[in-house]
Parts: C-alpha cells; sequence; structure tokens
C-alpha cells in the first residue's frame, strides 16, 4: 500500500488520480480549497469501502503559509510518502494578487509546487520508490521567466501567467534533483489537452476558447493512466519528462536550462516569506 498526496485532487486530473489510487488500494491525501468537493471525495470513499485510506486536507494553497501548514499536517499524520502529485491550477483572465502579495499564478502553480516538493523530500526518501509528478506543460518552448518583473506587475495576461508558471515548474524539476541528489525521482508530465473543468475566471472570449478545449480534449481517464503506472513503477533517472506518454530528452538547454533553474531556486528561497 503506497501513501499519495495530490495537489489539486478535487477537480479534472487530479480528482481522476485520486480516485485511481483508492482502487488500487493505495492511501490517498488529497489537498484544496473547496470542502465541498472535499467531503464529495471522502463520501466516494467510503461508499467504496475506502474510507479508511482517503484523507482531505482543506487548504489555500496560493498561500505560503498554507502550504507550511499542510507539510506539517501530512509530517504529523504519515510516516511515509511514496508519491506526491502536483496538479493544482487556476485561470485567471484579471490579475490577482494574493494576501501575501504574490501573483496567484505563480503563487499556485509554481511557489505551492516549490514547497510541496521541498518540504515532503525527508517523507518521500523513506519510501521505496519515492516519486514526484508535476503535472504541468513541459515539451515546447515558452516565454522566459520574467527576472524583472517575476510577479508581473507591469504587464499581465492569463495565458502569460501560465506560461511563466509553466517554465518554472520546467526549472524546478532541474533544480529538485541537483539540490537534493536523493532517491526521489522528479517526472515532469504534460498530459495533453484534457476535457478537465478547467477551473478559473475567465473573460468571454477566453471562456469561449475553453469551452472548445472541452468539447475537444480527452477524456480524463485517459490523461490519468499514463501517470498510474509510472507511480508504480518510477523512472530510474532522476528527472524524466513525458508529453502525452511520449518520453522526451531533458538535456535541451532551450527547454531545461540548468542556470537558469539554479537562479530561480535562488531568487524563490528570497522571495519566500518567512
Amino acid at each position: 500500500m503506497k501513501t499519495v498526496v495530490i495537489s489539486g485532487g478535487n477537480d479534472g486530473i487530479g480528482k481522476g488520480l485520486a480516485l485511481t489510487r483508492l482502487q488500487h488500494g493505495d492511501k490517498v491525501v488529497v489537498l484544496g480549497r473547496s470542502a465541498e468537493k472535499g467531503r464529495a471525495f471522502l463520501a466516494t470513499a467510503e461508499e467504496a469501502g475506502a474510507a479508511d485510506r482517503a484523507f482531505f486536507i482543506e487548504a489555500d494553497l496560493s498561500l505560503v503559509r498554507e502550504n507550511r501548514r499542510v507539510i506539517d499536517e501530512i509530517k504529523a499524520a504519515h510516516p511515509v510518502v511514496d508519491a506526491l502529485i502536483l496538479c493544482a491550477r487556476f485561470f485567471r483572465s484579471a490579475r490577482f494578487q494574493t494576501a501575501e502579495g504574490l501573483e496567484s499564478a505563480f503563487a499556485l502553480e509554481y511557489l505551492s509546487r516549490y514547497l510541496l516538493s521541498h518540504g515532503l523530500t525527508e517523507l518521500l526518501e523513506k519510501a521505496d520508490a519515492p516519486l514526484i509528478v508535476n503535472v504541468a506543460g513541459p515539451g515546447f518552448q515558452k516565454p522566459g521567466i520574467q527576472w524583472n518583473d517575476l510577479q508581473l506587475q507591469r504587464e499581465y495576461s492569463g495565458i502569460g501567467a501560465q506560461m511563466q508558471a509553466g517554465t518554472a515548474n520546467d526549472l524546478l524539476g532541474v533544480s529538485y534533483p541537483a539540490r537534493h541528489g536523493g532517491r526521489t525521482r522528479y517526472m515532469l508530465v504534460n498530459p495533453g489537452s484534457t476535457a478537465t473543468s478547467f477551473a478559473g475566471e475567465y473573460d468571454p472570449t477566453t471562456k469561449a476558447q475553453v469551452e472548445a478545449m472541452k468539447r475537444m480534449g480527452k477524456p480524463v481517464s485517459q490523461a490519468v493512466a499514463p501517470i498510474v503506472k509510472v507511480i508504480d513503477a518510477p523512472p530510474a533517472e532522476p528527472l524524466s519528462a513525458f508529453v502525452e506518454g511520449r518520453r522526451i530528452p531533458v538535456d535541451d538547454p532551450a527547454l531545461f536550462d540548468k542556470d537558469a533553474a539554479a537562479r530561480l531556486a535562488r531568487v524563490t528561497e528570497e522571495l519566500l516569506p518567512r
């Protein structure tokens, strides 16, 4: 029996993975903002006879302090984490700043993944085959990090914020094994266009585009299948990346820049509130 922690496990791919791993007999810890959806997950687990293996932690993962609280709660309740799956995202057409003064996409889709990855390493390293799965967007050239405007205060677009978070996660995949050098494998996954809930706040034009993507995207079950398999047999390499189940090389400096990864790690540590 594995212990699997899933951020953004109340919706879409995260939810699909949570329910599938419960069916596999694992303990599943879902992290999410919606208490109602969390209760629905626990109710589904109870109906399946898996109530003792299902856990929900309500948290706003766009807040650094909430991530730190979640890490402490997981450490107090679970001696080992076999797999950490990072799925949480929320699109905003208009810029939104968190109570901690951070741009919301950067905070939720990158900083939370940074904090959970590093913060749960101690528990991951106790597992037989520890794995972090970062469901992001590797495999294509994205704009670089806006080093002089990291919080996108001068120029913001919802797509631009998503792209920067995606680039940051590619770099997190590079810097994580460089920092820890342990047994935990880091895997970046681009599931391709998937018919999820696309949680967010959209302007009319973007909303129409999203509705079209929902109609054209693959079902969640199809996106989840290759991730489910790799949890039981993680790649041997410290870092790997997959696009729609197809493995891609991680030695292309245009996509996985080691210098930029090291710089972002330094900047992130300086940025985090103490």
